[in-house]
């Protein structure tokens, strides 16, 4: 059950970051879901082997590459999802640092119940 409200909360704040962020188009509201799902998936899967692979840059910029790997991670996502659209790399950069900012405090809310 948590599960699916984490999913429900992250697509909320997709769909909040794509009305004021330039740059980032959602088709719409099961399109935000059908985001933070696939999301979620590419978190679990593919992040660790990333950040795995590029560890030795990790480690020489005290870990300032895992942001440019959430960038990349976002930018997979839109090339699987159709109706999600983020204009280039500072764009995703940029909605991956507010999403995490966004899912912390949405899921602190989730956690203080």
């Amino acid at each position: 059950m948590k599960f699916i409200v984490r999913i429900l909360l992250t697509a909320l704040a997709v769909v909040l970051l794509a009305k004021f962020l330039p740059g980032v188009t959602v088709a719409g509201y099961v399109t935000a879901i059908i985001v933070a799902i696939v999301l979620a998936i590419l978190n679990l899967i593919v992040k660790p082997i990333l950040v795995l692979f590029t560890l030795p840059v990790t480690i020489l910029t005290l870990g300032l590459f895992l942001l440019v790997i959430n960038a990349v991670i976002i930018l997979l996502a839109d090339a699987f999802i159709a109706g999600f659209a983020v204009d280039g790399f500072w764009v995703a950069l940029i909605f991956s640092l507010l999403l995490s900012l966004f899912q912390a405090i949405l899921f602190s809310l989730l956690d203080s119940d």
